[in-house]
Formats: structure tokens, C-alpha cells, sequence
């Protein structure tokens, strides 16, 4: 076992030494891959050491460099050494991390990345911090606790009674809000008819003004309201402390989903961006992204624990729990979790608090500086580069759309192709702790060539 997990971790050193230089995506025979993979399942048990064998050179021209240094799609990051590290160990420990009886390591290791995670956030430190696998479950948590307390707030009990016969609920979300906001509501049963949009401004963010008329033109009773900080496309940031206030004042839930902008929180230089974050009553973040943690890492933050456990937990006679505070699957939709605190924890360690203030800084100052090449090369910049996120144009939508599949097939970068107020526009994300400046001007010099 030992020369096995040895040769696993030399095989994946290898391939994260090789990302600086490997071509980060090329077009790849997608049957001939399938084929490499497929067969017929063998009678006989084959060696650990030849399975191991046969899925590295089954693999390997599938491979994506999404965690190498010009990666720019999706708000993907590169997880760290350190993370990487531990989440090898978490595999071979095989740690059920339900609770602190199933695995007393595991669960305690979240406590403490939580409070960390709390702390650079500014979220509230009685808030709970449910470890989930990406925003969309940290999304359906944070909104199963706002279901769950509106209508106990109307005298409803939704966990024993269900939606049937329930009091409506208000739901009210951005007009760009992310996607993952509908799945949420289709999952907790309120459906995407429930959404009363509110129009964005200029940027991308919500309009504090059209929120207000949106509370005001309906009816009193159970209400959510979906604030987001860092829009997909553009990374401008609702404002927070307003919002949250007048939200309030109406007697609705703020659930922040902050997939990727909640980490501007971490640095002095963008904090002003999620100014008044605390007063929400959830949060949704992701690690894989920003904080460059290993798939698949995410937290669910809610300013109620009792509330947040309320929704997400539930009980079994052969279950034993810690008799304290909520924690591990009470928090999440999850029984059978892997341990994903131990990778998070050893992230924040590497990192420390001014190490992930200068990974966001690092991060926004490469985004302005594609920015900045790309207009000087004539192209057009769609939005003003508050974070992490760039939006160029190059013509109409048709030769755009080529661009981005000649970048894509050039292997020198990767960005991805979106769709903004009627555009077709190249989104770049810049959010690897390995990109430089080296890397951004290599990227610049292939899109430009390539768009000309």
C-alpha cells in the first residue's frame, strides 16, 4: 500500500510540476477517451498497482489544466500545496466526518477553519459554518433555513407540514442573479415563479432604489430576498448594508450568495465592496474558487445555528450525536461526508490571514492589467473591473464567439464565452494563486494574436 499511495502522490506532483508550461486545453477525441475507459468489467481482481497504472495513461489526454496558472474560466482556481496535502491524507484517513463520534478529527478541524473562515470574512462568530461540496448546496442550505424561519415566523412548521397549504412566500432576487439561486428554490419546492426580479443597475448589481419599490408593491408575510455579492459576469457587489437594512425593516431573510465576492471581505483594499455583509442573515461561499482550495469545498453560513440545523438536520435511533453545538451533517444535506475540513484547514494555515489578503489583491490587479492590455489593443472592455472578472469584446458576436474557440483550441489560455446585456462577450477570471504577471502577459499576447 505503501509503494501505491507513493506512486499516486509522485504521478500527481508530476502532472501539478507540468502545469506551468502544458498546454492548458486542446481539443480532444472525446469517443477515443470514452473507449480508453470502457470495455467490458473484468472477471478476474487486477492489481491495485496496474489499476493505478491503467487509469494515469487512460486519463491523461483528458486532462484539463484548470489548476495551472492561465486557467481564466469559470472563477476556477489551483488548490494549494498545503490543501492539496491534506486532502491526499483525508483519502487515506477514510474519515465519515457526520459528526465528532463518527470522527472527532474531522469535525474538530472544521470548528476551527470556521472560525477562521468567519473571521476573514466578517461574518458574525456565533454564525454556524456547514462544509458542503460547492455554492449550489451552500445556496439550497442558506435557503432551507430562510424557508424554514419565515414561515415558522407566519406559524408554520415546513418540516413536519410541508409546502401544501403554506403561506406564500415572497421571493426576491436580481434580475442577474446566478443560476444557481433558481436550482435552489426548484429543490426547496417554491419553484422560479416565486422570483420577483429586481432590475440591475449599470454594473450588474442589484438597484437599492427597485428594491425598495419591489417590497413596498407586495404583500406583507414570509419574505427572502437573494443579495449577491460578486456577479458572475461582471464581480460588482450588491449593496450590502443598505439593502440588509431595508430588507429588515420589512421583516425579510438576506441570504447573500457570494460564491466568489465574499472574499473580498478578506483584503482592506476590496472590503468596502461587501460593506455591511454581517447584517445578512445566511451567506453562501465556495474554497475551490477564490480561495484555492481542492474540489469540492464550500460553506454554508447561517446567523442562526438553531435555524440552520432546524432546516438542514434530522434524527435516526441508530444515530448518535455529540450532544453540542450543530455540526458536520446537521448543517449540511449530507450524512456520508468525506472530510473536506482537513484540506480547508491546512489552506488557511499555508495562507494565513495576510497570504489570502494578497491572493484577492494579486488576483485583481492581474484582472486589471488583461484589462488594461486588452483596450490598448483596441478591443472593448465591457465593465469596470472591480474584482477578479473581465468581459472584453471583439466586434459582433459571431467573431467573438471565434475568438474564444480559437483561444480555447491555441492551448496558451483558456477563458470562456458568456452572454451579457445582449452580448457575446470572452469572460476572463483571473483566481489561480500561481498566475503572475508573466502568464497574464503570455495570455494577453495569444488572445491578441489570435483576435487579429
Amino acid at each position: 500500500m505503501s509503494r501505491l499511495f507513493r506512486s499516486a502522490a509522485d504521478a500527481a506532483a508530476d502532472y501539478r510540476r507540468s502545469l506551468p508550461d502544458r498546454p492548458v486545453g486542446v481539443p480532444v477525441d472525446q469517443g477515443a477517451l470514452t473507449g480508453a475507459f470502457s470495455g467490458p468489467l473484468p472477471s478476474a481482481p487486477t492489481a491495485p498497482e496496474q489499476v493505478l497504472a491503467d487509469l494515469l495513461a487512460a486519463a491523461e489526454p483528458g486532462l484539463v489544466a484548470s489548476a495551472g496558472p492561465r486557467y481564466f474560466g469559470f472563477v476556477v482556481g489551483g488548490a494549494l500545496p498545503a490543501a492539496t496535502a491534506a486532502d491526499i491524507l483525508a483519502a487515506g484517513w477514510d474519515q465519515m466526518a457526520t459528526n465528532a463520534v463518527s470522527s472527532p478529527a474531522a469535525i474538530a478541524a472544521e470548528a476551527a477553519a470556521g472560525t477562521w473562515l468567519k473571521d476573514l470574512l466578517g461574518i458574525p462568530p456565533s454564525a454556524s459554518a456547514g462544509f458542503v461540496t460547492g455554492c449550489q448546496a451552500a445556496n439550497t442550505a442558506g435557503l432551507a433555513a430562510a424557508r424554514h424561519q419565515v414561515l415558522a415566523d407566519a406559524g408554520w412548521d415546513v418540516e413536519r407540514r410541508g409546502l401544501l397549504g403554506a403561506p406564500p412566500i415572497r421571493v426576491i432576487a436580481g434580475a442577474e442573479r446566478h443560476a444557481t439561486i433558481d436550482r435552489s428554490l426548484r429543490l426547496l419546492g417554491l419553484g422560479t415563479d416565486a422570483v420577483e426580479p429586481v432590475p440591475a443597475g449599470p454594473d450588474g448589481a442589484i438597484d437599492p432604489g427597485s428594491l425598495r419599490e419591489v417590497l413596498r408593491a407586495g404583500p406583507p408575510g414570509p419574505t427572502i430576498v437573494c443579495l449577491q455579492a460578486g456577479n458572475v459576469n461582471t464581480g460588482a457587489c450588491d449593496e450590502l448594508r443598505e439593502t440588509c437594512e431595508l430588507v429588515h425593516r420589512h421583516g425579510g431573510w438576506v441570504h447573500v450568495d457570494g460564491a466568489f465576492g465574499l472574499w473580498a471581505a478578506a483584503s482592506p483594499a476590496t472590503r468596502h465592496l461587501v460593506d455591511g455583509l454581517e447584517l445578512a442573515d445566511s451567506w453562501a461561499t465556495d474554497g475551490h474558487k477564490w480561495l484555492n482550495l481542492p474540489y469540492d469545498s464550500a460553506f454554508a453560513f447561517c446567523a442562526r445555528p438553531d435555524v440552520h440545523a432546524a432546516a438542514m438536520s434530522y434524527a435516526a435511533a441508530y444515530l448518535v450525536g455529540s450532544g453540542g453545538s450543530p455540526e458536520g451533517a446537521a448543517l449540511t444535506a449530507e450524512s456520508s461526508r468525506r472530510a473536506r475540513g482537513f484540506a480547508v484547514w491546512a489552506g488557511l494555515r499555508e495562507l494565513g490571514r495576510d497570504g489570502v489578503a494578497d491572493l484577492v489583491d494579486r488576483c485583481c490587479a492581474l484582472a486589471r492589467r488583461f484589462a488594461e492590455g486588452l483596450t490598448s489593443a483596441g478591443f472593448d472592455v465591457a465593465n469596470e473591473v472591480v474584482l477578479n472578472q473581465v468581459l472584453v469584446g471583439f466586434g459582433d458576436d459571431a467573431r467573438t464567439d471565434r475568438v474564444v474557440a480559437a483561444v480555447q483550441a491555441d492551448g496558451t489560455c483558456w477563458a470562456g464565452g458568456t452572454t451579457w446585456r445582449g452580448r457575446r462577450l470572452m469572460r476572463i477570471s483571473v483566481s489561480n494563486a500561481t498566475t503572475t504577471e508573466a502568464d497574464v502577459d503570455r495570455s494577453l499576447a495569444a488572445i491578441i494574436r489570435l483576435a487579429t
